[in-house]
């Protein structure tokens, strides 16, 4: 395994314990709808939360990992978990959550996270199915 994906799964890892310490129940981890991928789909009694995780080792320090979430991948977190709640028929408050890892190498263990709930919210869109080509497109409301 390639040393970023190492990086990738230990912040990963980080999270899902920050998660859980906080009350949160892990439901999925890498979940993927064609190229688009949810790292951490959570859950409580209210909330369904996905997860962006992005982990940077000391070396990248010179902006918080969580920076690197931007417009384009917050459009395909909105996709995927649109997808998500409907092929799963869910009826739970969304929430699309950041978390930012700065990873030590020496010590191998976490310097900082930054978690950012409710980070960011998605555009009064929806996905459909197409039942022509099973494609799935955008809709305003």
């Amino acid at each position: 395994m390639a040393q970023h994906n190492i990086t990738g799964h230990l912040g990963e890892e980080a999270t899902c314990t920050y998660l859980e310490q906080h009350g949160y129940k892990i439901v999925e981890r890498n979940w993927r709808m064609g190229n688009i991928e949810i790292d951490i789909i959570a859950e409580n009694k209210t909330d369904l939360v996905f997860v962006e995780v992005k982990t940077r080792t000391a070396a990248y320090a010179d902006v918080n990992p969580e920076e690197y979430v931007d417009e384009h991948k917050r459009r395909f977190m909105t996709v995927a978990g649109n997808a998500y709640m409907k092929h799963h028929c869910i009826v739970k408050n969304l929430r699309f959550d950041i978390s930012g890892i700065l990873w030590n190498k020496q010590t191998n263990s976490v310097e900082e996270i930054h978690y950012y709930e409710d980070a960011f919210r998605p555009k009064l869109r929806t996905a459909t199915a197409n039942s022509h080509n099973g494609q799935w497109k955008w809709h305003r409301r």
